[in-house]
């Protein structure tokens, strides 16, 4: 039977916890586990840790954690996203595949043709979102780091973004070639409307160097998954 596997806000050591309020109900009563269930609990910190529920009542959950174990190792290869702004699923689905994929960090961007606009309270609501998009898929994948992922940001801004190398994908860019083996990596992706040209040649400026995956030209949220599977096949897994 598939061990279950959940994400815990807070630091976890081994020994009894009583589980935050968001966990317990989701265990306790979404998924109906009782005393005794195995669970498998880590805290974004890398750790993993064994255990089995010592007890679920309706407004409560605790927990009896036996063992640490370290957590799937993150690629030597930090990874940073800049994912153009795109509507609804299309960028939870690129937040959620990045992730599974183990980027470091993800930067949403606002750029010329971005048709989102997010402000104040309802920026602080996607962000929330978005980070339990990630959550929830390192809970599915295995990861025991969760990525970082930033306020949105005016595409100017996050271009000088630190890398060992840039690119910013472009489809009549000549195609994506090996570099020397990165450290680090910056990838930009633009919105649903592409980058202008200018947003092209602002990028230029700052180092990075334009590539295409191929002859198609591929949506906002296909992108990043193509990308950073040629990234890996050009630079080892990560």
């Amino acid at each position: 039977m598939r061990l279950s596997r959940f994400f815990i806000d807070a630091p976890l050591t081994l020994g009894s916890h009583e589980l935050p309020e968001s966990a317990a109900h989701y265990i306790g009563r979404v998924l109906r586990l009782g005393p005794g269930s195995a669970v498998q609990l880590f805290d974004g910190s890398g750790k993993e840790y064994l255990g089995e529920l010592s007890e679920v009542s309706k407004k409560s959950v605790r927990v009896d954690l036996q063992e640490c174990l370290p957590g799937m190792a993150e690629s030597p290869l930090q990874v940073h996203l800049g994912q153009g702004l795109s509507r609804g699923e299309r960028m939870d689905w690129a937040i959620q595949k990045a992730t599974e994929l183990g980027v470091a960090q993800i930067t949403p961007l606002i750029s010329e043709r971005c048709e989102v606009r997010l402000k104040d309270e309802r920026a602080d609501k996607r962000l929330a979102h978005w980070r339990q998009i990630a959550i929830s898929a390192c809970e599915q994948c295995g990861r025991s780091t969760l990525p970082i992922i930033h306020p949105p940001q005016a595409l100017g801004e996050w271009l000088g973004v630190e890398a060992d190398l840039k690119l910013v994908l472009h489809p009549v860019a000549t195609a994506l070639a090996s570099h020397p083996q990165p450290r680090s990596l910056a990838f930009l992706i633009g919105p649903e409307g592409g980058l202008s040209d200018q947003e092209i040649e602002q990028a230029r400026r700052e180092d990075f160097h334009a590539a295409r995956l191929g002859p198609r030209v591929l949506r906002t949220e296909t992108a990043p998954v193509v990308a950073l599977s040629v990234a890996q096949q050009l630079w080892g897994d990560f």
